[in-house]
C-alpha cells in the first residue's frame, strides 16, 4: 500500500480522493443543520387542569334478606320465599318498580348439628357425630328508590314484613355521567386557563393542543345514611321511618392537556 503512494500521480490522485471525502462529510453536516432549522423539534407545556360539580342525590338505594330455616330444603324455600312474595309485593304497592328491585343473593345450605355419644363411665369416649338438622335458606336483595322521600318510610315497611339486614342506604345521581361531564368541563377549562398564563409568561403563543389524558380516578361518593338497621326494632312502637337527609354527591375530574408552543 506505501508503494502506491510512492509515484506523483498516485499522490496526487489519494489527495484528490481525501478533499472529496471532506468536502461530502461538510455537505452532509450543513444539510443536517439546515434540516435542523427548516424541522425543529416541537416545543410544548403540559398542564394539570381540575373540575368539580355536585348535585343533590335523587335516588336511593338499600338492600334487605329473607332468611328461614326448614326440615326439608322445600319447606325451607317455602318459608322464605312467602315472606319474600309479601315484601315485594308491598314495595310495588309503594310504586317501586320491577326493574328496580334485583335478588343480589341467594343461599340455600344444610345445617348440621353435633350429637354426643354415649359411653360407658371411664371409657374412651369417641367424639360426637356430625348429623343433619334441616336447611337454612336466605335471599338478599337491592331495592332503587327513585322517590328519595320514601326510603325512610319504605325501610321501616319492610322491617315491619320480616326483613332483616336491611343495610346500605346510600343517595346517589341516577345519571352520573351527565355530571362527570360537568366536571370534565370545568377541568379542561381550568388547564386551559393554566397554559394561557403560563405561555403568557414564558412570551411564547399556544399554536395547538398536542395530548389530552384523563385521571379515571375520581368517582362520585355517594351519600350513606346508616351501615345497618334492625327492621323489627324499627317497627315496633309504630315508626314510619327516619328522616334521610340527602346532602349533596360531588364528582371530580382530572385532566392532563399538553399544548404546542413557539
Amino acid at each position: 500500500m506505501q508503494g502506491f503512494f510512492n509515484t506523483p500521480f498516485n499522490r496526487t490522485l489519494g489527495s484528490l480522493v481525501l478533499v472529496l471525502a471532506g468536502a461530502a462529510l461538510l455537505s452532509y453536516a450543513v444539510l443536517n443543520f439546515k434540516m435542523s432549522q427548516t424541522y425543529p423539534m416541537p416545543v410544548s407545556i403540559s398542564v394539570n387542569g381540575e373540575g368539580e360539580a355536585s348535585a343533590i342525590p335523587d335516588v336511593g338505594q338499600f338492600s334487605f334478606s329473607v332468611m328461614a330455616d326448614g326440615a326439608t330444603a322445600a319447606e325451607a324455600q317455602e318459608k322464605s320465599g312467602t315472606k319474600m312474595n309479601e315484601i315485594l309485593a308491598y314495595l310495588k304497592e309503594q310504586g317501586i318498580e320491577e326493574k328496580d328491585v334485583k335478588t343480589r343473593d341467594y343461599n340455600l345450605s344444610p345445617r348440621y348439628k353435633y350429637e354426643e355419644r354415649a359411653c360407658a363411665y371411664g371409657m374412651y369416649c369417641p367424639p360426637g357425630e356430625q348429623v343433619p338438622d334441616g336447611f337454612d335458606v336466605s335471599q338478599t336483595v337491592a331495592v332503587k328508590v327513585r322517590d328519595t322521600a320514601k326510603a325512610g318510610a319504605l325501610i321501616a315497611g319492610v322491617g315491619d314484613k320480616g326483613a332483616t339486614n336491611i343495610s346500605g342506604l346510600a343517595f346517589t345521581i341516577d345519571d352520573e355521567g351527565a355530571l362527570k361531564t360537568e366536571a370534565r368541563t370545568k377541568a379542561i377549562a381550568d388547564a386551559k386557563v393554566k397554559a394561557e398564563k403560563i405561555a403568557a409568561d414564558l412570551g411564547v403563543e399556544i399554536i395547538r393542543m398536542n395530548s389530552f389524558y384523563e385521571n379515571e380516578g375520581y368517582y362520585p361518593e355517594p351519600y350513606y345514611a346508616k351501615e345497618e338497621m334492625d327492621g323489627g326494632d324499627m317497627m315496633a312502637s309504630g315508626f314510619g321511618g327516619a328522616e334521610m337527609p340527602l346532602g349533596e354527591n360531588t364528582t371530580k375530574v382530572q385532566v392532563n392537556v399538553s399544548y404546542e408552543v413557539e
